[in-house]
């Protein structure tokens, strides 16, 4: 915990925020922020954020793509929990058919920088964590955790 609290502040600090009353406990279980950890750390959250980013405004149909397999209605709510939490922002077009696109708010850019760096964690390391799971027993019904 204590890696945890001291690891928290250096980020404050390195971001200039200032600890305030209104600072969240993701452990809390009737906290808020454990809305927004499930917003962000989905997994299509996560793919969502990190194309944003990556690339910068996408059209619906562009984001879809990129996130391959995702459906047409769950990238919608994703979207639509991130535009909540103020991650994203959704500009429609008045045109003939609508265009609709989607970007990263600055606290978008700030939160996708850091599960940014988790998927690029896991890609580099995706070998050992295949390798740590082939070493697993099978579990009850000869079936590996996935």
């Amino acid at each position: 915990m204590a890696t945890r609290k001291r690891n928290t502040e250096v980020l404050k600090r390195l971001s200039g925020q200032a600890q305030g009353p209104s600072r969240g406990d993701v452990y809390a279980p009737m906290c808020p922020s454990r809305g927004v950890l499930e917003h962000v750390t989905s997994r299509w959250g996560v793919l969502a954020l990190v194309a944003l980013l990556e690339e910068g405004t996408h059209r619906f149909s562009e984001l879809r793509r990129k996130v391959a397999g995702v459906s047409e209605k769950m990238l919608s709510q994703t979207l639509q929990a991130l535009e909540a939490d103020g991650f994203v922002t959704r500009e429609v077009f008045p045109e003939v058919p609508p265009r609709v696109e989607y970007s990263l708010t600055p606290l978008g850019e700030e939160v996708a920088q850091q599960v940014e760096g988790l998927t690029l964690w896991i890609e580099d390391n995706l070998s050992r964590i295949l390798a740590a799971r082939a070493r697993q027993p099978p579990r009850a019904g000869g079936k590996r955790a996935s």
